[in-house]
């Protein structure tokens, strides 16, 4: 089964600057307000410091003028799909519903399929600060 979103993740892969991990990752993100925003990863030499391809799809998401996830898509060469990290994870669930969709796939294809809240079950959220 082809999914537009999975491919386009797939695509933005290939642009990914790992030369210290050599270990690519892309995402993509279809916004509430109707467009998609891509991102990869990108190290530098002060490893591990670098930007992950969610993050990298959030700013571009942003910098668009989007503000909502719809739905996010991610890839990498690995044996089994592969979860956000956990900073990622925060970062999505700010801008997303816990029903959002995600996917989690590899070159090879598999596919999870899951959602925000899944992924971050009791995520932090600004309800949770003090307004007064």
């Amino acid at each position: 089964m082809e999914d537009p979103l999975i491919d386009a993740a797939r695509q933005v892969r290939e642009n990914a600057h790992a030369p210290y991990s050599r270990f690519k990752v892309g995402a993509a993100i279809d916004s509430v307000e109707g467009r998609r925003h891509l991102g990869c990863n990108v190290e530098n030499v002060a490893y591990p410091e670098g930007t992950c391809a969610e993050a990298g799809a959030i700013a571009a998401m942003i910098a668009a003028g989007d503000r909502r996830i719809a739905s996010i898509a991610v890839i990498a060469d690995s044996p089994d799909p592969v979860p956000p990290c956990g900073g990622c994870r925060q970062k999505i669930a700010e801008f997303a519903d816990g029903d959002a969709p995600v996917t989690l796939a590899t070159t090879g294809g598999k596919v999870l399929r899951t959602s925000v809240a899944e992924l971050l079950p009791g995520a932090f959220t600004v309800g949770h600060m003090d307004r007064a």
